[in-house]
């Protein structure tokens, strides 16, 4: 529908419904059904707003004219049928069944060849604005009905015990896979017509046997076997009178669709075959009597008589009430009680025996009205099976003994349940219901659990309305579901609205009441069993995935498929997604669903955020895994929790869990389709051209993954290994190797993306030094989600020779071989020369190498032609020094020669002259040096060498006449002061004299003054 606006979906289908996105789904196609036969297709809209009755519009784009819309038939417009399909629809032929007010299927009866085409299913927007989908197609394909079924119609007359083989064929042409189910019935004379199944082989090629033969079966007297591709035999080993009847096979062919469910697509019946069976001249009648008249508390005995029997025969008898077996007796004298019976037998108030051969007795000791019925018994003439279990050969039922009581004074009990078998946590209502005239009741309800025999309280209610809970019954306060009301005079109601499991066993329900002038109490009481099931015994998951093993950057989807036989309870469940990655020992959480449809992510494996999508239907989730990478290989594994419908309102916990099998995913490298051209070029060339070399992408990988391209070369004059000139990465960024890291060399050499399987390497102005082998070297990357470069394949291409055409120009460098020796620690020069004396219009050049051993060849020194002196690697580490000590000799010093230094030395001298206007310097041949070998000896020890040597000795010998010196001049400073200080205090001592001498001379002038 033109009209329809499509909105992009978003990341996760819960999280649409939590935000209002409409989204329409149909089933999934494409679709194979027969001619003539009838067809179903699922529509389901969610996250929609407004009405939850929504209405649905089906239409079909026919393949001859795949654009025009036929409108079929709607739920909201009577008129919206188109005149071819009016009719069809107006007889019911096609009509829409609505499953929900969101989900409906389209039914039509008897497909005709006409219907195949794409069908579309459209809801009208009843939002306020239009978000979402609002319709889905699938293709439904109508194919011819090729399947056959057929058997000769005739009437067979056999003996009881003789054999019996019929063969029905079946075939089929149909284009598609399908599957062939074949069965075999009977319709017995007198049985209504209804058809009993014999044996079966199913679509997935095991064997079945119906009800009535499977102890048949199980002793190999029924069989079914495949003859050949189309024919199927029916085998019965020894025919008994049951057998007689009508008997035909039917044919089905089944197709599974897309979700992997299997559809019936054809049914074909053969012609029957009338059997006739003469019974064998035995028989036998069944009586049964009663000993003493049923009288409530009188005990009662019921007999069962068997008359006119042979003496060979083995029987077994079966006791019935009412129609429902009570009690069984086998040939061997074994008793098989019912639930009910077997505890009233445990308590003594029942025993069935065998009295004889051919009589069985049913004893109760005590009447009650619960024990009021129909009674007859059965008795089954039996044979041993090869397998040593019992088969019927023929049965006779005897006519009914009614059992009844005087209504007593008071009243009778009737107890009932909604349901008698229930899921854990599905709703248990107990209803017990008195006759009898109007008055007032107590009723009290006992639980006897199974596997008990005890009965325990479980609430009670007075004739006041009181009510009252057992000690070991949960309180209202435990169990809030659980209450006890009382519907009208005489009908309580016990209900408990989530079961559990405990609450299995016989409920007792005690209705009690006090006549008027007595002490003791009336009491009438009747049983019911409940059985809980657990939801954990049915609840399977498994994790599966179509794509175990999957290619970096594709996706892959794993489903988590919940089973479970209580899929109709649509009970809420949350789904954790659970991840290990390769190397790691504990599980993450990688996303959960809860019951309430909040998403919840892992704290760690932020990775996947960005690229997952989850989308959960009933009793499925699916994980679909975008751009997967490396890091994404693992195990994984999903857990499901089953929670209470009133959990969505509450935090209740889960029910039940179960944790899915292990799934590992193996993330791995695409298959790469890199080729390069590996042919083999020559080029030559003029000396101070330019050129270029190619390197051709032959055939590259899916999507154009991003390239590197690496040139390397080796030169024709040496047997090194090849040296990387460049290389321009997946990012086309150039990074130039380290022997080609000169300014020279960056101007020389470029390279040339010209188109996505081309790539270029420009040479500019050839030199001598050019000559050699090059080749290119491609490399095929891909970019993983985390950022990171993955290198999936590596190519060479084959070598490009590049000659040079003769210039004339020859340099010839000496030849003569040369053994040096050197001292370690010392000096040696090496020597390299022209043999003449060179053009005089020319400038030499020289490169100096050394190797060792097996070793590669390494540059030590290049003096240009212009006197500009270079180091390599090596040379830079070493201390040495290149010279010219004329303009054809040139010299190789090595200062402190080191034993590391021993090896093979040779040079290699280039000339150069001036080409062009202006004039630009031209290599224009080369030659290199024989390989000179240098042999370092050990220094001989000499005492200044063993000082040196020892590191302590030398410092110490440093030190000590510095100590020394220090010391003598404090000594120095010490004597120069004690001497200036004696000098003082004798220059202080005359002073003193003279001042005494000055002052001895003055008084005696003056006392001879006085005279």
């Amino acid at each position: 529908m033109a009209g329809i606006l499509c909105v992009a979906s978003l990341f996760l289908s819960l999280a649409k419904l939590s935000i209002g996105q409409r989204e329409v789904t149909i089933q999934k196609g494409p679709l194979y059904r027969a001619e003539g036969y009838p067809v179903s297709i699922s529509c389901n809209v969610s996250g929609h707003q407004g009405p939850s009755t929504q209405d649905f519009q089906w239409s079909v784009y026919l393949p001859t004219a795949p654009t025009r819309e036929v409108q079929i038939i709607s739920t909201k417009d009577a008129s919206f049928s188109y005149a071819v399909y009016a009719q069809r629809v107006k007889s019911k032929e096609i009509y829409v069944e609505r499953l929900q007010g969101s989900s409906v299927l389209l039914h039509i009866a008897k497909l005709q060849m006409r219907d195949a085409g794409e069908y579309e299913c459209f809801t009208p927007n009843t939002d306020g604005k239009y978000f979402g989908s609002y319709s889905a197609k699938t293709n439904l394909t109508v194919i011819p009905d090729t399947l056959s079924a057929t058997m000769p119609s005739q009437t067979l007359r056999k003996k009881e015990g003789e054999p019996l083989e019929l063969t029905c064929e079946a075939t089929k042409a149909t284009a598609q896979h399908t599957h062939l189910s074949l069965t075999w019935y009977l319709v017995q004379d007198g049985g209504g017509g209804q058809a009993i199944e014999i044996i079966s082989l199913s679509r997935d090629f095991l064997l079945a046997p119906g009800p009535s033969y499977a102890d048949r079966f199980a002793a190999g007297d029924v069989r079914l076997d495949k003859l050949g591709v189309t024919s199927f035999k029916l085998s019965i080993g020894k025919l008994q009178p049951s057998d007689q009847g009508q008997l035909f096979c039917e044919a089905t062919e089944w197709i599974q669709d897309p979700d992997e469910t299997w559809t019936l697509i054809t049914r074909k019946r053969t012609d029957q075959t009338a059997l006739r069976i003469q019974p064998a001249a035995r028989d036998f009648e069944v009586d049964i009597t009663a000993r003493s008249l049923p009288a409530e508390g009188n005990p009662l005995e019921l007999i069962c008589l068997v008359v006119g029997r042979g003496g060979d025969q083995k029987l077994q008898g079966t006791w019935f009430l009412n129609g429902k077996e009570i009690a069984q007796i086998d040939a061997d004298g074994v008793l098989d009680l019912k639930t009910d019976y077997r505890d009233r037998a445990s308590q003594g108030q029942l025993q069935v025996s065998k009295l004889s051969t051919q009589t069985f007795s049913l004893k109760i000791f005590s009447l009650s009205p619960e024990d009021v019925g129909a009674y007859s018994c059965e008795v089954a003439e039996v044979v041993r099976t090869q397998t040593g279990s019992w088969q019927v050969v023929r049965r006779k039922q005897s006519p009914v003994s009614r059992v009844q009581l005087r209504e007593p004074a008071a009243r009778s009990v009737a107890v009932s349940a909604e349901k008698r078998a229930l899921w854990e946590g599905e709703a248990l209502t107990l209803l017990c219901k008195a006759g009898g005239d109007a008055g007032p009741l107590s009723v009290s309800w006992w639980l006897i659990p199974q596997d008990q025999t005890t009965a325990v309280f479980v609430a009670g209610m007075g004739q006041d309305g009181t009510v009252q809970w057992g000690v070991s019954s949960p309180s209202p306060g435990d169990r809030s579901d659980r209450k006890l009301e009382k519907v009208d005079w005489a009908t309580f109601r016990l209900e408990t609205g989530s079961a559990m499991v405990t609450d299995s066993g016989t409920y007792e329900c005690r209705v009690s009441e006090r006549p008027q002038n007595q002490a003791k109490d009336l009491q009438w009481t009747q049983r019911i069993s409940v059985t809980v099931i657990s939801l954990e015994s049915s609840l399977q998951v498994n994790l599966m995935s179509r794509q175990p093993q999957v290619t970096l950057t594709h996706t892959f989807d794993l489903s988590c498929i919940v089973r479970a036989n209580y899929s109709d309870l649509k009970l809420p469940f949350s789904v954790t997604w659970q991840f290990q990655p390769a190397g790691s020992g504990a599980f993450q959480q990688l996303i959960r669903i809860t019951h309430n449809g909040t998403v919840e992510w892992g704290d760690v494996l932020s990775q996947f955020h960005r690229k997952t999508k989850v989308s959960q239907s009933s009793f499925r989730s699916q994980l679909q895994i975008h751009d997967a990478a490396l890091e994404e290989t693992g195990v994984y594994q999903c857990k499901v929790e089953v929670y209470d419908r009133k959990s969505l309102y509450t935090s209740g916990p889960a029910r039940v869990s179960a944790t899915s099998n292990l799934l590992r995913i193996t993330v791995t490298f695409p298959e790469s389709k890199l080729r390069v051209n590996s042919s083999s070029q020559v080029q030559e060339l003029s000396i101070s051209s330019s050129t270029h070399i190619e390197c051709a992408i032959l055939s590259r990988s899916a999507g154009n993954l991003p390239l590197s391209v690496s040139w390397y070369f080796s030169p024709t004059s040496t047997n090194a290994s090849y040296l990387k000139i460049l290389e321009m990465d997946q990012t086309n960024v150039i990074k130039y190797g380290n022997e080609f890291q000169t300014p020279r060399s960056k101007q020389k050499f470029h390279s040339k993306k010209v188109s996505q399987d081309l790539f270029l390497l420009n040479i500019l102005s050839v030199e001598d030094s050019d000559r050699g082998h090059y080749y290119c070297a491609v490399e095929e990357w891909l970019l993983s989600t985390n950022g990171t470069w993955q290198k999936l394949e590596r190519k060479t291409s084959g070598l490009t020779e590049l000659k040079l055409r003769p210039t004339g120009s020859q340099v010839h460098v000496s030849k003569v071989r040369w053994l040096g020796n050197a001292t370690e620690h010392g000096e040696v020069g090496i020597s390299c020369s022209l043999d003449g004396p060179g053009s005089t219009a020319s400038l030499y050049s020289v490169t100096w190498y050394w190797s060792r051993a097996n070793a590669e060849s390494q540059m030590l020194a290049r003096l240009q032609y212009d006197g500009v002196l270079e180091y390599g690697p090596e040379g830079r580490r070493r201390l040495l020094h290149c010279f010219r000590s004329s303009p054809t000799d040139f010299v190789l010093k090595l200062h402190r020669v080191e034993m590391e230094d021993a090896g093979m030395y040779w040079c290699r001298v280039a000339e150069w002259q001036p080409q062009g206007h202006p004039a630009k310097w031209i290599s224009q041949a080369s030659n290199e040096s024989q390989r000179m070998m240098l042999k370092v000896l050990p220094s001989e020890s000499t005492f200044s060498s063993r000082i040196c040597s020892s590191e302590p000795l030398l410092h110490f010998l440093i030190a000590c006449p510095l100590i020394m010196l220090l010391l003598l001049l404090i000594s120095l400073l010490c004597l120069y002061w004690k001497a200036r200080k004696l000098s003082q205090l004798s220059l202080s001592a005359q002073k003193e004299k003279a001042l005494w001498v000055d002052m001895k001379t003055g008084p005696v002038r003056h006392e001879d003054k006085g005279y």
